[in-house]
C-alpha cells in the first residue's frame, strides 16, 4: 500500500511538470479563487461578529417626561417587565444618565462639554432589554401609549439594515466564489485530461497487463490534489505576508465593536486547504473517470 502511494505521488509530481503551463495556470487560478474565498470569509466573520454584538446591545429606550410622578414610572416599569418579550427593565434617572454619558466621553478621550451647561440636558429613561433582539412584540406600542413616556427609541431599523447588508454580501460572495470555482474546476479538468491524453499509450499498456482503473486513476487524482495543495500553500503564504496590514485594516474598520473573532487563522487555514485539495481531487476524478469510461 505504501509503495503504491509513493508510486502515485511520484507519477503525480512528474505529471504536474510534464504539463507545466496548464498546471501553473490551474494553480494560479486556484490561488485567485482561494484569495477571494479568504477575503469573503474574513469580512463575513467580522460582519457576523458585529451583528452578534449589536444584537446583544439591542434595547428599547423610553424617555420619561419631565415631572412624571414616581408612582407612574414604577407602574410602567412593572407592566413592561411583565411582558413575555422582555428580559429586564431598568429605570435610569436624569442624574445617572448624565453620569454614564460623562463616563463614556472620558473612556473615549473626548472633551466633556456638559459641564458648561446650566442644567442636565438628559432625561430619565426606561431601558428595556429583550429576550430575543428580533422580537419586539407590543413593547414599543405599549410604551408609546403611556402618558408618562415622552418618546421611544428602538434600534429595530439598525438590526434590519445590518442583516440586509450581511445577507447581500453573503449572497454576492457565494455567487462570485461559485463562478470562480467553476472556472478553476474547468481548468483542472482540462489540465488532467491533457495529461491523460498524453499518456494514453501508457494507460492502454497498463490495461493490457491487467492494471485496475483505480491503479490508473490515483496518480492523476494525486496530481489534481497537488495543484490544490500548491495553490493553498501559496495562498496561505500571501495571507501570512499581508496578515499585519490586513489585521490593522480589520481592527480599524471594526474598532467601534469589541469583536470576538475566535480562531480565525485556524479556521481560514482549514477552509483554504480543504477547498484547494477538494477542487483538485474533484476535477481530476471527473476528468479521469470520463476517459476510463470510453
Amino acid at each position: 500500500m505504501i509503495s503504491f502511494v509513493v508510486f502515485s505521488l511520484r507519477r503525480a509530481w512528474q505529471g504536474f511538470w510534464r504539463n507545466a503551463v496548464m498546471s501553473l495556470a490551474a494553480t494560479a487560478t486556484m490561488v485567485f479563487m482561494l484569495l477571494l474565498l479568504s477575503g469573503f470569509f474574513v469580512v463575513l466573520t467580522g460582519l457576523n461578529a458585529g451583528l452578534e454584538f449589536v444584537e446583544q446591545k439591542v434595547e428599547i429606550v423610553a424617555d420619561v417626561k419631565d415631572g412624571a410622578p414616581t408612582l407612574a414610572i414604577e407602574a410602567v416599569q412593572a407592566r413592561v417587565a411583565a411582558m413575555p418579550e422582555v428580559a429586564s427593565v431598568e429605570y435610569v434617572n436624569a442624574t445617572e444618565a448624565l453620569r454614564r454619558f460623562q463616563e463614556r466621553l472620558k473612556q473615549q478621550g473626548r472633551e466633556d462639554l456638559t459641564t458648561a451647561l446650566d442644567k442636565n440636558p438628559l432625561p430619565g429613561s426606561l431601558q428595556v432589554k429583550l429576550k430575543d433582539p428580533k422580537v419586539f412584540g407590543n413593547v414599543v406600542e405599549s410604551l408609546r401609549a403611556d402618558p408618562s413616556i415622552e418618546r421611544v427609541q428602538e434600534v429595530k431599523n439598525l438590526i434590519d439594515r445590518v442583516l440586509t447588508v450581511t445577507n447581500l454580501l453573503r449572497t454576492g460572495g457565494v455567487l462570485v466564489l461559485a463562478l470562480v470555482g467553476i472556472v478553476v474546476l474547468f481548468i483542472i479538468v482540462n489540465t488532467i485530461r491533457l495529461a491523460v491524453v498524453a499518456r494514453a499509450e501508457e494507460i492502454e499498456i497498463m490495461r493490457l497487463v491487467g492494471a485496475s482503473d483505480a491503479f490508473i486513476r490515483w496518480p492523476f487524482i494525486f496530481e489534481g490534489a497537488l495543484v490544490g495543495l500548491i495553490g493553498a500553500a501559496i495562498t496561505l503564504g500571501l495571507l501570512a505576508l499581508g496578515a499585519e496590514p490586513l489585521g490593522r485594516v480589520m481592527t480599524g474598520f471594526f474598532e467601534v465593536l469589541p469583536l470576538q473573532l475566535g480562531a480565525l487563522g485556524r479556521d481560514l487555514t482549514i477552509i483554504v486547504v480543504a477547498t484547494g485539495v477538494g477542487l483538485g481531487v474533484l476535477g481530476s476524478w471527473v476528468s479521469v473517470r470520463s476517459y476510463l469510461l470510453k
